[in-house]
């Protein structure tokens, strides 16, 4: 598959590689600086690989996995194709496309603590300050 042109932004693999890092990253409370020297580049380098402009070459992936403690596959966990023929290649993939933060992490950790009923509760509160539709619910 050939790299996304200008026009299109990165390769969607990249993108995700560069947020799966990003998101861990935050999780384990570094800064761009602090993953950069660790790996001997700038915290401009590690932006552009965390937006997927630059992707992360295969020994820079395993030094990141190394000082993440993490294997090599979590970086592409969530990513997925759908085989040809198959139930779930007529779904929309799911778009995970938004910056991580500091409080979007920690989010998405303290939810599951929550009751399901707190979690609604949650969810239409969060929803009422965006503007945001409940989407229609499928049986």
């Amino acid at each position: 598959m050939v790299r996304g042109s200008a026009e299109d932004g990165p390769h969607p693999v990249d993108r995700h590689v560069g947020r799966r890092v990003c998101e861990k990253r935050i999780a384990l409370g570094y800064n761009q600086s602090d993953l950069g020297r660790a790996l001997g580049l700038t915290f401009q380098q590690i932006q552009k690989y965390e937006k997927g402009t630059n992707r992360v070459s295969a020994s820079k992936l395993w030094d990141i996995a190394r000082f993440f403690k993490v294997d090599i596959a979590y970086f592409f966990e969530g990513l997925t194709t759908a085989a040809p023929g198959m139930a779930e290649g007529e779904a929309e993939p799911f778009v995970n496309d938004f910056p991580a933060t500091r409080q979007s992490i920690e989010i998405g950790r303290l939810a599951p603590q929550l009751s399901v009923r707190q979690q609604k509760l949650v969810l239409d509160m969060m929803r009422e300050m965006t503007g945001a539709e409940s989407p229609a619910v499928k049986d």
